[in-house]
This record gives structure tokens, sequence and C-alpha cells, in this order.
């Protein structure tokens, strides 16, 4: 059996068991990147030099950094500020929280998002006494729009920010536009899916205004730092690529900063990094890179090519629509992985395949609404609603996701045709 089937048969191996969701799926891609070490497919050496380092410090400065920031009560504030904002009222709320969770979700990773935002959901809902669920389910679509409109919003966008050397402007100008107007229809739909769970009482509207947000700020100072060293973070980001820094250069001098500046506890802080996110991550580019290594990817990228007889437009299309259409039923993140060399080398064919790392931020990203477990922040905060006894089924998400999903996929063909046709 030669080494370019071995890593074909070890990646199928690996992505039918992260989806069967058996086994921790960090556990299952450092086992396979071991048996690729142990085939012979890769060495230690040459399997560390495909993990992106750049994407693995973003991660992680990111989320050392929300770690800090979260001690302030600076979301929790931010939440009931904008429930009163609404004045109580079920629907201007839930298009206030759409809005905050996309806009958080440019900032910040969109996991990090819908966990800091999910559970003030409940708290909220819960003096109003209405039902959760369709809160949960559009801040979930928010995060995954949000995200895609930015370098650091989505790990897809990180991955593909870093393989093709895009900065954070570069996402803004090129998924900016687009993305803000998937929101305003996104807002639109969901008013008329939900218009029946928007009763409420005056009563309960009345508990909510009584609340005061100033009492959920835990620490003053570290607020006060937190709100200057987002604004520096947001700078940093948008002017990475004048100032020839990386951004993971950026996202780890700011959790740096923070750390020292914030005074908590240091090893809380590192223990409240996702590490098994981390380490899915590297042992996913090495799953990755032994397909790269035997070129099994070049390979592919010359069929795409064949297929779309080297017509750029043509191959734009097919890699939105099925980058769509199966990051709705995988993980978007191992999906990118696989699709960045792929471009790469097709890149390196000599089609303009710029177009298609756009293509593919926005299939992938907005792909992930389309089922429950198409992205993390899904898994994350469907977890949450559970865990806050409102179970919400495969169903039931994908009835709201999937056709949400397929407008968004349909705006942003029409925004691809028209840009680069």
């Amino acid at each position: 059996m030669g080494e370019a089937t071995i890593s074909v048969i070890i990646f199928v191996i690996v992505m039918i068991v992260i989806i069967t969701e058996k086994i921790n799926r960090a556990v299952v891609a450092v086992g396979g990147a071991v048996l690729l070490f142990i085939t012979g497919v890769l060495t230690v050496d040459s399997g560390a030099g495909y993990i992106d380092y750049n994407t693995i410090g973003v991660l992680v400065g990111m989320m050392l950094f929300v770690s800090v920031v979260k001690n302030s009560g600076l979301f929790e504030y931010m939440a009931i500020k904008a429930a009163k904002v609404a004045k109580g009222s079920p629907a201007k709320m839930m298009v206030i929280f759409v809005v905050i969770t996309a806009v958080l979700s440019c900032m910040l990773d969109n996991v990090t998002t819908v966990l800091l935002i999910g559970p003030m959901t409940f708290a909220i809902t819960r003096e109003l006494e209405i039902n959760p669920v369709p809160y949960i389910i559009t801040q979930i679509l928010a995060s995954n729009i949000g995200g895609t409109a930015t370098l650091i919003g989505d790990p897809p966008n990180i991955m593909i920010g870093s393989a093709a050397g895009l900065t954070f402007m570069d996402f803004i100008a090129n998924n900016g536009i687009i993305i803000a107007v998937v929101l305003a229809v996104t807002i639109l739909c969901f008013l008329f899916i939900f218009r029946k769970d928007f009763s409420v009482s005056s009563h309960h509207i009345s508990r909510v205004m009584a609340m005061d947000e100033r009492e959920l700020i835990k620490d003053r100072a570290l607020l006060h730092k937190s709100v200057v060293m987002i604004v520096l973070v947001a700078l940093g980001f948008i002017f990475h690529g004048n100032l020839g820094v990386d951004s993971s250069v950026i996202a780890l001098a700011a959790a740096i900063i923070m750390m020292i500046i914030g005074r908590q506890p240091a090893e809380d802080t590192i223990l409240d990094v996702e590490w098994t996110t981390i380490i899915f991550f590297v042992a996913l580019f090495v799953v990755v890179g032994g397909m790269v290594e035997t070129g099994v990817i070049d390979r592919l990228a010359n069929i795409i090519v064949d297929v779309t007889g080297g017509e750029m437009v043509m191959a734009m299309l097919i890699i939105l629509w099925v980058s769509a259409l199966l990051s709705s039923t995988l993980d978007n993140i191992p999906f990118v992985a696989t699709m960045v060399p792929l471009i790469a080398s097709m890149g390196e064919s000599g089609m303009d395949v710029m177009p298609l790392w756009w293509a593919l931020s926005l299939g992938a990203c907005l792909g992930g609404n389309g089922t429950i477990i198409g992205a993390s922040a899904n898994v994350v905060l469907t977890g949450i609603s559970a865990k806050n006894g409102h179970p919400i089924s495969y169903m039931q998400f994908l009835k709201v996701g999937f056709p949400m999903m397929i407008i968004s996929i349909i705006l942003c063909t029409g925004y691809l045709l028209l840009k680069y046709a």
C-alpha cells in the first residue's frame, strides 16, 4: 500500500470518527497524526512543518485575553444594558442581541462570544418567562455570520488569512459588505419566523427594567483596562498588515499585557484556555499535512482545474457551494484545513485563486449555520442550552439554520458574480 493511500485512509477514518462524536475530536486527531508517524508517511519534524503556528498563536492569544477580560463583568453588563435599551420588548431584544453577537464575533472568536452572551440570555429570558430557544438559535447564526466578516472572527478565516497572507482590512473590504447584507436579511427572517414567540406580560417587562446592570460589574479597574485594551487590539488587527506584524503577534502581545495589568491569577487564566481545541488544531494540521506530503492535495487540485477548465468563476462557485454544504455537515475547521493547501496548489498551476479564498471563507463560515454540528459555536451554545433545561434537537435547529444558510449562500453567489464575473 502506497504512502498516498495510507494518508487518505487515515484522514477519512479521522473524519468519520469526528462526525460520530463517539471519541473526543482532539484525541482522534492526535491518533491520526501518530498513525502517520508510525507508518512512516511523516516524521515528527516534517509533521511539525505543516502546523500553522500563526493560527495557533491567534487562538491561544485571544483565549488568554478574553479569559482575563471576562472577569470584569463587561459582557454581562452589555447584555443587560441591551435588554433595557429594548425596553423589555422580546422582538427588539432579539434584534439587539443578534447585532451585539455579530459585532462581538467580528472582534472575538465566535465560540468565546457565545460563551459570554449565552448565559446572560438565559438570565433575561428567565426574568421575562419566555422561551429562550429562539434567542439561542438566532445568536448561534449571528455569531457565525459576524465571524465571517473579519480575520479573527472565525477559526477558518484565521487559517485562510494565514495561508493567503490576507490582513484584517482585506477581510473587512471583501467580506464586510456582503455580511452586512446577509445579517440584515437574516434579522428580517428571524422576526418573521419567531413572530409567535414575542408575547410577554408587562409585569415581566417591569422586572427586567428594574435590573441594575452596574451590579454585574465585578471589577471596575479591570473593566476600564479591558475597554482600552479591546480598542488597542482592534486597531492592532486592523493595521497589522501595514505594521508588518503577524496577527498572532498582536494576539499574544495583547494577552501578555492583559495578564500583567489585569492582575488575575495566571494559573486560572492559562487553565481557562480551551487546550483541547488547540491540540485538535495542531494534530489536524499534521493529518492534512500527510496528504500534502504524499501529493494527494496536488492531484485533487489538478482534478478541479481540469473539471473547471481552469475557469476561475466556475471554480469559485463550486468552492462556495461545496464549502457551504459540506461545512454544514462537517465541522468547518477540518474542511478548511483540507481546502487551504488545495487552493494554494491550484494557484501554483497558474489560476487566479484570490476569489477562491473569499469563496472558501464565505462558504465554510456561513455553511456552519446549516446544522447543529456545523460549527464549534453551535455545539457550545446548544450544550449550554441543554444544561439550562432547554435542549435543542438536530431537526429543530435544521428547520431554521439550513434555510437561512441557503439564503445567505445565494446572496453570496450574487455578490461574488458581481465582483469577479
